[in-house]
């Protein structure tokens, strides 16, 4: 299903565009590429660190400290110790040399246009056309081509995450009846907390020890900052989670968004408190509420009816063949093919191809925007000509539209949509860990 990614790590609240990345992020813009070690020659004795065939480079390191350290300085943030940022930065990078080298194997590749589609929306978010874009970075002092190919980065990082973790999480009805019975006892759906987080990490097959002292690191930082120790420079020091260089912070999250792990101490606390440590499976997680806010809730909204065919470009048929083939499946269904038979023996969208494509009833914002826009264009049964997302090349149709009151029924699709985005940020961070752990990692520096 093309729906929004899930995977939420935020992006460093940085100022001007690189706030602007469409994608979820693992923080700031960077530039590795991919080396095999058969390629680095005269390299070697720049090579920060090798990861399976491929490695990192000192230079890529270094940029990446300046641009960071640059950012922490502009939003007057203390730096952390010189040696500190740098093994924070190198395994940054060393976790996305891992995920590149992963989509690379299964054959995810952002083209051009699906590209120019996100730094579309960048530029319009920052009141500029896409042909202005290049410019007014230049001014900000980023280099365009190396802006373009971080975002093409992110973006082939969160379809791996889309396919290895967020299409595989799944949601029992049990869980919504849960679900919605705790919120009856909980916080509106619509506050929002503004929250940070710190993860002191164990293995994933701890022995005694190991725990213990990742027990007792937590218990230290958690003192320290409940002592009143800046939250973000500990993060910066001390956290495993990916989102550490952004000291730790997750931004504003509506109250049945928060990881699943988090929400019952994320209500518990006041703003500006910081949470006891709390052990998961992945480690030992330390949070503090920074914000709280409220909004008026919801009422009647326009819900569409849609089902849709998904083909996804690989190394054998690339997208101009797979546009074409969705073209040749639209001419057969006006001609009086069935669309949901079509959909079953076709669509490579495991979530709505065994129900012949069909996505139910659904509100605006349930999908990518790419979608969204192509569903919005449609009149009811006409069907879409092809077009592109970050999940491959898509055919729909609008079977219907209705305005809907606020009841039971739309509480249930956002109780699962909220309960999947609430479990993608643990997936995700076991996800990334495993692979980690799974990965020939040699550091050189």
């Amino acid at each position: 299903m093309p729906m929004k990614p899930s995977t939420r790590a935020p992006s460093a609240p940085t100022a001007a565009f690189a706030l602007a990345l469409v994608c979820a992020t693992l923080g700031g813009t960077a530039h590795t590429q991919t080396r095999s070690l058969s390629d680095r020659g005269e390299m070697l004795d720049r090579v920060a660190a090798v990861v399976n065939d491929g490695v990192v480079l000192n230079s890529e390191l270094e940029e990446q400290i300046a641009e960071i350290s640059g950012r922490m300085k502009a939003q007057n943030m203390e730096m952390p110790p010189a040696q500190v940022l740098r093994q924070q930065v190198l395994e940054r990078l060393i976790v996305q040399e891992i995920q590149m080298q992963r989509a690379k194997r299964a054959g995810i590749l952002i083209n051009d246009e699906s590209l120019n589609q996100a730094l579309g929306d960048v530029a319009q978010r920052n009141n500029l056309t896409l042909s202005q874009l290049p410019q007014a970075l230049a001014a900000q002092g980023v280099d365009y081509p190396s802006y373009r190919e971080s975002v093409r980065r992110e973006m082939t990082m969160q379809v791996l995450r889309q396919r290895d973790v967020l299409q595989r999480i799944n949601v029992s009805p049990r869980e919504i009846e849960q679900f919605l019975a705790k919120q009856r006892n909980r916080p509106s759906e619509s506050s929002e907390y503004n929250i940070s987080h710190i993860l002191i990490a164990v293995p994933q097959d701890p022995t005694p020890r190991q725990l213990e002292e990742a027990a007792r690191r937590a218990e230290d930082v958690s003192r320290r900052a409940r002592s009143g120790e800046d939250f973000a420079q500990l993060a910066i020091a001390n956290s495993n989670s990916q989102t550490a260089l952004e000291g730790g912070a997750l931004g504003w999250r509506r109250g049945p968004e928060i990881p699943t792990v988090l929400a019952d101490i994320v209500v518990r606390l006041k703003a500006g408190e910081t949470s006891e440590p709390l052990r998961t499976p992945t480690g030992y997680h330390i949070v503090r509420l920074n914000e709280m806010r409220g909004e008026a809730g919801q009422g009647v909204v326009e819900q569409t009816h849609a089902r849709h065919i998904l083909l996804k470009p690989t190394e054998v048929q690339d997208d101009a063949t797979v546009e074409q083939r969705l073209r040749d499946v639209r001419a057969r269904i006006l001609k009086g093919e069935d669309f949901a038979g079509l959909a079953k023996t076709l669509s490579e969208d495991p979530g709505s191809a065994v129900d012949g494509g069909d996505l139910g009833w659904t509100v605006p914002g349930t999908f990518v925007p790419e979608f969204d826009k192509a569903l919005a264009a449609l009149k009811e049964n006409e069907i879409s000509q092809p077009f592109r997302t970050q999940f491959g090349w898509h055919i729909v149709q609008l079977l219907g539209k209705r305005q809907f009151d606020n009841t039971e029924e739309l509480q249930r699709q956002r109780a699962f949509m909220q309960l999947r985005e609430s479990k993608a940020d643990e997936e995700v961070e076991l996800w990334l860990r495993r692979l980690r752990d799974e990965a020939y990692v040699d550091v050189k520096t």
